[in-house]
């Protein structure tokens, strides 16, 4: 083999590794910068979509105590960052018979290794929840719920999975908290369209 066809090949696998180190440098995010994200995008209030924008879900936003909320300028759901900036704080319906509260924060405030969840639910129970990094992109935020503690492995009806999807240039965001009992996946969940007030 002569020179010319060593250096094609040693091309050739210069241009598939600076491929697949691009890609991945591009896919990858870390805990930290998924919470800078999310605390940079979510933060602020919003609305409930309209009736007609609030597709792939199980009909959650037709439940009556909220239902007044579909399609107004009303909050729907709110973020803010507290704590120094070290969580951010989720109200869902606020003032509403289903109003909840979702806490992220970092494992360590300096050295963010893991980002974690508590959602305190109108259920009556507190699942707790890690960020699913594989799963997670800039515009799509991925948490499972810890099976390291007892309520997750448990047949008691729960969230097990929170998927928040963000499109439009970021202003409209699609929350999905997916409930599970007796370990299995629920057919009805809560899953909601938002617009960015």
């Amino acid at each position: 083999m002569n020179f010319t066809c060593y250096l094609k090949q040693y091309l050739m696998l210069f241009l598939v590794f600076f491929s697949l180190a691009h890609a991945t440098e591009d896919n990858t995010l870390t805990h930290e910068e998924v919470f800078e994200r999310m605390s940079e995008v979510m933060n602020g209030k919003w609305s409930l979509s309209p009736k007609e924008a609030q597709i792939d879900t199980t009909g959650a936003y037709k439940n009556k105590a909220i239902a007044h909320l579909v399609g107004t300028k009303e909050v729907a759901t709110q973020y803010q960052t507290i704590g120094g900036g070290a969580t951010l704080e989720e109200v869902l319906l606020p003032h509403t018979a289903k109003s909840m509260v979702t806490m992220y924060h970092c494992d360590d405030f300096i050295d963010c290794t893991e980002l974690k969840a508590t959602h305190y639910c109108a259920k009556g129970n507190q699942p707790a929840f890690i960020l699913n990094l594989e799963e997670t992109s800039k515009t799509r935020f991925v948490f499972d719920c810890d099976m390291s503690t007892k309520l997750c492995n448990s047949d008691e009806d729960h969230v097990h999975k929170m998927i928040f999807e963000l499109s439009q240039e970021d202003k409209h965001l699609k929350a999905s908290y997916l409930s599970w009992k007796y370990k299995k996946l629920q057919k009805k969940h809560s899953i909601y369209h938002f617009d960015s007030l």
